[in-house]
């Protein structure tokens, strides 16, 4: 058994997520960004340093303002549309290279925005577990806007981390490139904490986390998914009836237990399956399955290939 570990700490050991920031966007309106769809394993993201921006509903419904302090993380990878709002036609951007960071600005004289955007990168099909148990979008707001005036929390840990980033990509110090791509990574993890701690917590892995009731299980069964857990046992660790948690674990993350602890299952075999020395059936039985038949069908199912065809896959691409 693995030491013990928050759900969190766990998921991203499960999944490993890389952050780069590509631009620093100096806009005045009128202006507008088109992006996406992302490549095969990458979530975009955009933080407003100053001023505003209007996020596009891809369903045709009211946009979303963006303000000075917000973080946008798009996990579905979707083509999204940023705007200043105005709905005039955008004034051309210019693109220049600095050491670290790429920069894009226009001549436009209206509101001015101040924006960082990136991506996370995952390695496929590892980002099934992110993609498919986090919301489509997900806003969160840094503290204040200022790590100095913002209350102790992750708030005020986000506001931090978010002005390091705006600092090293206004310099170009030794280092800065390694500094923003470590800085961004770190922002994936405190946005999604932060996330998990509001008081209306959006849907999927971050409603359960803030569910105070219902985050025993998600601890558990990201903790020990070899262990045979029921629903039962699952709805003892929360205080509740069957009845009432599986309807509460359906409602907060779209999902059954059983369906999360699968996918958990999966990515956890992936990595084992990294592993020259361990056999198939030896992992099947690691994840939690008593017969190696029953492993390898859930597993081509989940992952669209035999666990040995993933394996010799992995392997390939380790040796060139």
């Amino acid at each position: 058994m693995s030491e013990p570990m928050d759900w969190l700490s766990r998921l991203l050991e499960l999944v490993p997520v890389r952050g780069r920031l590509d631009l620093r966007c100096f806009y005045g309106a009128p202006w507008r960004i088109e992006q996406g769809p992302a490549a095969t394993g990458e979530i975009p993201y955009h933080v407003v340093l100053g001023g505003s921006a209007m996020l596009e509903d891809p369903a045709g419904g009211r946009p979303t303002r963006l303000a000075a302090g917000d973080i946008l993380l798009l996990p579905q990878a979707p083509r999204h549309v940023l705007h200043d709002g105005s709905g005039a036609p955008p004034v051309p951007a210019q693109k220049s290279e600095r050491a670290h960071v790429t920069i894009h600005e226009n001549a436009g004289t209206g509101d001015r925005l101040d924006m960082l955007c990136g991506h996370f990168m995952l390695s496929p099909p590892y980002d099934r577990l992110l993609r498919d148990h986090l919301p489509a979008q997900l806003v969160v707001r840094a503290a204040d806007h200022s790590a100095a005036t913002a209350p102790p929390g992750t708030g005020a840990q986000l506001a931090g981390l978010v002005s390091l980033m705006r600092l090293e990509s206004a310099v170009e110090k030794l280092g800065g490139r390694a500094m923003l791509n470590a800085l961004s990574t770190a922002l994936f993890a405190l946005t999604l904490r932060l996330a998990s701690e509001a008081e209306a917590a959006p849907t999927g892995l971050l409603a359960l986390a803030g569910h105070p009731r219902l985050a025993p299980a998600l601890t558990a069964l990201f903790q020990e998914p070899g262990h045979p857990w029921s629903l039962p046992e699952l709805a003892r660790l929360c205080h509740m009836s069957r009845a009432t948690f599986a309807r509460h674990f359906q409602e907060s993350l779209g999902r059954s237990a059983s369906e999360l602890l699968t996918d958990i299952r999966m990515t956890l075999a992936a990595n084992e399956l990294r592993k020259p020395g361990l056999s198939i059936g030896a992992i099947a039985e690691t994840v939690g399955y008593q017969s190696e038949a029953a492993f390898q069908r859930v597993f081509k199912q989940r992952m669209g290939m035999t666990a040995a065809r993933w394996r010799r896959e992995v392997q390939s691409a380790t040796e060139t």
